[in-house]
């Protein structure tokens, strides 16, 4: 004869034995691990102030040495075969294989990335007399220039001219990464930066070097070719809103304007700075 088993019945106080659930059900709060864990994750966006994207960007951040040893280098399987038939990861950087998809979640949207990200951490700037010694060429100042495409911008113009490094103000200037470093095409990785705390002291310290400082500002009389000299050149860029501080411009030994004779006033800061390279560039030929 069959036994019943143990319910909890009030009346009669008998305890209540282990139910059972039907074949198939699991246990509330506990499930297994998707079949999906088997296979390779995709990767997690990650801050863009931690990424390289484009082609140029990437190759240039992978052929400079002071990245040897640092970085996780995520590439289409094309780019992977691009990078090792062509030697171009120098430092020896191994290729992750993602798929474009997976690299495009990694990025803010609409990012290009040409099937090359490289996670790594913006570049540590180097001193101001590594650039500043000896004095002979041309320096560029960023005061407050905050936009990352303009700053990007400037750095490859910088480096097309033959700048000696670019000056900013670490408080109030991008991190050299993401959307920055697309836009410089590279230069990032190839022109030295200096990162000061005031930006007027690093000018004191540049006069007692050699340099003459120049500012740029489209309110005054004195046009950039006739304030350049062919000496030692600091030219100081200033915000498109506010243009150069005050405290800053005083400090330089010349404020001077880009003549526009268009009539239409209204360079964006990076065109500017490409113009003004050009010009300080033949300046410096002339001597």
């Amino acid at each position: 004869m069959a036994t019943m088993r143990e319910r909890n019945d009030r009346k009669s106080g008998k305890k209540q034995g282990p139910k059972q659930r039907p074949e198939g059900q699991r246990e509330r709060g506990w499930s297994p691990k998707p079949d999906s864990d088997s296979r390779p994750r995709e990767p997690r966006r990650i801050d863009a102030d931690h990424l390289i994207w484009g082609r140029h960007a990437v190759l240039a951040a992978l052929a400079n040495p002071a990245r040897k040893g640092m970085g996780r280098l995520m590439v289409t399987a094309d780019r992977a075969t691009e990078i090792e038939s062509g030697r171009l990861a120098p430092n020896g950087h191994k290729a992750e294989i993602q798929e474009a998809r997976a690299l495009d979640k990694l990025l803010p949207p609409g990012a290009a990335h040409q099937g090359f990200v490289f996670k790594v951490a913006p570049l540590d700037g180097v001193a101001l007399e590594d650039i500043a010694r000896p004095a002979s060429g041309v320096i560029v100042m960023l005061d407050q220039i905050t936009d990352p495409q303009n700053v990007g911008a400037i750095f490859r113009s910088a480096l097309a001219f033959g700048a000696r490094g670019i000056i900013v103000q670490d408080r109030h200037s991008p991190a050299l990464a993401g959307p920055l470093a697309k836009a410089s095409v590279g230069a990032t990785e190839r022109l030295p930066h200096a990162r000061v705390t005031n930006l007027s002291r690093a000018l004191e310290k540049l006069s007692d070097l050699g340099w003459r400082a120049v500012a740029l500002d489209g309110a005054t009389e004195l046009t950039l070719e006739d304030a350049l000299d062919g000496q030692p050149t600091v030219l100081v860029m200033g915000s498109e809103g506010d243009g150069v501080r005050r405290l800053v411009a005083e400090h330089c030994d010349a404020v001077a304007r880009i003549p526009m004779p268009g009539g239409f006033e209204s360079l964006n800061v990076s065109n500017a700075a490409a113009v003004a390279l050009y010009e300080a560039a033949r300046a410096q030929r002339r001597v």
